[in-house]
């Protein structure tokens, strides 16, 4: 298998991982245990102090048994979650599932796993313990297959439930016998320190100068990897002897603290103490005002919300590059451009502070009206060239988006529940393309709640609310909101609501299979977005049209309809509304008998969902195209599309049912297929559909090259770095013999035997004969115990 491939799979195994982008050190010993629990446990718990490296080991072991979950591992990062009763959703993001009307989200997460063999990991659980408790016994008790690492500061306490405490990196031995220099970099917390030291300072190595400052250091930090981390990082400023009189005085100061916390609490306190305390008082400052946000920001939000009383704006980027510096922001990078986020214990430090500076309430304000801000350039940047980059962009900031409107329904009054709507409002599409409709729906429902005044917010908001709850097939809620929206609209005279409010009146009756009433509707819509030049409104009341007269048998206005849509969109850059034109286009060519130039169509409409992530227009594309390989003879072809769709509608969260008018041609489709393959050779081939990951379903119904489906590839074992003698080796340094007796063992001079240990030694990057044996024990769980124990033996629940 080649290297690219082999990333490639990886990628498609573990979702959501963060890159590793430093050197693991050490925890060969915890990865070991890790693996057995996961073998005898469906329920694995990292508990430890902050900074410890919980999530950084479970990301690791996830990496390294991905194979055994051909169903994928999921990551997700639950630190920037305040609000428990959005735990259900997080995660069902995390396996992007759409919203589906009607259904509890935790039920949807059961249907969905209760199938799969997969591996999710819940990171940061600790402030939503009783929540997360709760849904991960539900999903367990759902999901046979299903196994998850927490990590978390105290244990979730559910049966089943398997806990590792994870604890600082090894020291040297207090009191023992004194190591050389070369034996002392190798001890976990001091290579940590060292490998920290040298991206600082490349030159930097323990010398018999320094190897006792150094030392000292690690053994005042008690090896916690944060720490350390932080602590090394001063050496750009300071050297070892004066770090470590620093941290002297820290621990001293903060022994006059309170008594209640742990040791390693303590330290963890003193050392963020000490790193805040040597910034700036303008870094001091925008570390707290940072704190603000939720999940990460950019330059441009931290100039927006930081800057002011004290921070000028043209000092924000020198001031975030002393931050990152200091590694109190952590910088990542993301196609829009860097981004900057805050480790959890960083950030709760930085709110603390900026309680006591009493400009909460006020950075809470400014963060909230940069993101309402934010929302309307998006919305206002919808028709454009530029609509798939501020997608993407919102996409990045949901997290933040969530916060703000959270802050302006329970902070900010009449006036921020009116904001808050009007966001909510603006971020129609974000909701649509990035698989958060159902939670769209709700901030809207909260708002019309707060907001009763029939105004023109209100009515544009009682649309939007009725157009997400069209695409989840809710009828019976999106009609009445139409209703109420039209009442407004007539009172007020506002055109643009009411040409909007016949528009999706018209889907409505289309929905339920009443073509001539919804193209009277369209048809109005149309010339009412025409006379408000609304190209967004003309643009989907023409595409609603072609659907509609393909439907009909009026295959020229179809034409037309879909043409003009087709124009609007190309002269604007837009792609969105393009993509559901070339499939709305691309249904009545082939009705007419061109199935090439069709499929062409649909499958460039195709390419532009997965690039926006709009798996529902997805969805839409794969059926025309099952439809037309039914058409053209390719059966099996057809088969395998109708069983990935399966999974893509559960995906979703809706079906194809919401295109009421369009459940005729899949009928049709799927009993042509299935009478020309017989009902058995139907079967298989749509359950290898149905094994087809997300992606790979988006791959082949483009026909473009794809890697071997998950479902379908065997668990292979990573190839072992050494030569044939040097695994056996190996094995008998596990059985702990001595190089005499392996030399006695394998015929072989004493000296030839220790210079293949050396050779290993190299080769793995270890230092003693135990982690050699560490290592040949879970070589042999991966290929034969690890792997296979999962399918024969059941674990404990």
């Amino acid at each position: 298998m080649s290297g690219m491939a082999v990333s490639t799979s990886r990628s498609r195994r573990t979702r959501g991982l963060p890159a590793e982008v430093t050197s693991f050190v050490g925890r060969r010993r915890e990865l070991a245990e890790i693996r057995s629990l996961l073998s005898r446990s469906r329920l694995v718990t990292l508990t430890g102090v902050g900074g410890v490296g919980k999530t950084r080991l479970a990301c690791r072991i996830a990496t390294e048994v991905g194979r055994a979950f051909p169903d994928g591992v999921w990551f997700a990062d639950l630190g920037s979650l305040d609000d428990p009763e959005l735990l259900p959703q997080a995660l069902a993001d995390v396996l992007r599932l759409h919203e589906e009307g009607g259904r509890a989200c935790v039920d949807r997460l059961a249907e969905h796993l209760s199938g799969k063999k997969a591996l999710v990991i819940l990171d940061n659980c600790e402030h939503l313990l009783h929540d997360c408790a709760v849904l991960t016994e539900e999903l367990l008790a759902c999901a046979p297959e299903l196994r998850v690492i927490a990590t978390s500061r105290q244990p979730l306490h559910i049966g089943g439930e398997r806990t590792l405490a994870v604890l600082p990196l090894p020291l040297p031995e207090a009191g023992g016998r004194p190591m050389s220099v070369d034996a002392l970099a190798q001890v976990d917390a001091v290579r940590l320190f060292v490998e920290r030291a040298e991206a600082v300072l490349p030159d930097f190595a323990v010398t018999e100068a320094n190897r006792d400052a150094v030392e000292r250091i690690c053994r005042r930090l008690d090896g916690i990897p944060l720490a350390i981390e932080l602590a090394a990082v001063r050496l750009r400023a300071l050297s070892v002897r004066q770090l470590l009189e620093r941290l002297d005085d820290r621990f001293r100061l903060l022994a006059s603290g309170t008594r209640a916390a742990t040791p390693r609490h303590r330290t963890l306190r003193a050392l963020v103490d000490w790193s805040y305390e040597l910034c700036t008082e303008p870094e001091r400052l925008l570390w707290a005002r940072v704190s603000v946000f939720f999940g990460g920001l950019d330059l441009d939000a931290a100039e927006a919300v930081c800057s002011g009383d004290g921070i000028a704006r043209e000092d924000v980027v020198d001031l975030v590059s002393g931050l990152v510096e200091k590694s109190v922001l952590l910088r990542d990078e993301a196609p829009p451009g860097v981004r900057y986020r805050l480790l959890e214990t960083i950030r709760q430090y930085g709110r603390d502070r900026l309680a006591e500076s009493g400009e909460q309430d006020a950075l809470r304000r400014r963060h909230s009206d940069y993101y309402r801000e934010l929302a309307g350039q998006a919305r206002a940047h919808l028709f454009t060239g530029a609509q798939v980059e501020w997608l993407a962009r919102l996409r990045l900031d949901h997290a933040n988006l969530r916060g703000a409107l959270a802050s302006c329904f329970e902070h900010g009054g009449p006036e921020g529940a009116r904001a808050g709507l009007e966001t909510a409002a603006d971020l129609l599409y974000h909701w649509k393309t990035s698989r958060h409709v159902r939670e769209g729906r709700r901030w809207l429902d909260r708002g019309l709640l707060a907001v009763d005044e029939p105004g023109e917010l209100r009515a544009r908001a009682l649309w939007v609310d009725a157009w997400l709850a069209l695409m989840q097939g809710d009828d019976a809620v999106a009609v009445p909101m139409l209703g109420e929206s039209r009442r407004i609209g007539e009172r007020l005279g506002l055109d643009r609501v009411l040409a909007y409010v016949t528009l999706f009146s018209g889907m409505a009756s289309l929905y339920q299979g009443d073509s001539g009433p919804a193209i009277k509707m369209f048809e109005e819509a149309l010339a009412s977005h025409r006379a408000a030049h609304d190209e967004v409104g003309e643009v989907v009341a023409l595409t609603r049209l072609c659907l509609a007269y393909s439907f009909e048998g009026d295959s020229a206005r179809a034409v037309a309809c879909g043409q003009e849509a087709l124009e609007i969109c190309e002269a604007r850059g837009e792609v969105w509304h393009k993509a559901y034109a070339l499939m709305a286009l691309g249904i009545e060519v082939w009705r007419q008998g061109d199935s090439a130039r069709a499929a062409a169509m649909v499958k460039q409409g195709l390419r532009f969902n997965g690039a926006l992530d709009d798996w529902f227009g997805v969805g839409i594309c794969l059926e025309v195209l099952a439809w037309m390989a039914s058409g053209d003879g390719d059966h099996e072809r057809a088969a395998r599309l109708f069983g990935a769709l399966s999974g893509i509608w559960q995906a979703v969260g809706t079906q194809l049912s919401v295109f009421g008018h369009l459940t005729r041609y899949h009928d049709e489709s799927v009993t042509r297929t299935r009478d020309a393959l017989g009902d058995p050779a139907y079967r298989v081939s749509a359950a290898q559909g149905a094994r087809l990951t997300l992606d790979e379903a988006l791959a082949y119904a483009v026909e473009e090259p794809a890697s071997v489906p998950e479902a379908e590839r065997a668990y292979e074992p990573a190839p072992s770095p050494l030569t044939r003698r040097e695994t056996e080796i190996s094995r008998l340094v596990a059985e702990g013999l001595s190089n005499k007796e392996i030399a006695a063992r394998l015929v072989i001079a004493q000296r030839t035997a220790e210079g293949h240990i050396e050779h290993i030694l190299g080769k793995l990057g270890f230092h003693s004969r135990a982690q050699i044996a560490v290592w040949v024990a879970e070589q042999g769980r991966a290929g034969d115990g690890f792997a296979s124990g999962w399918r024969g033996v059941p674990p404990e629940a």
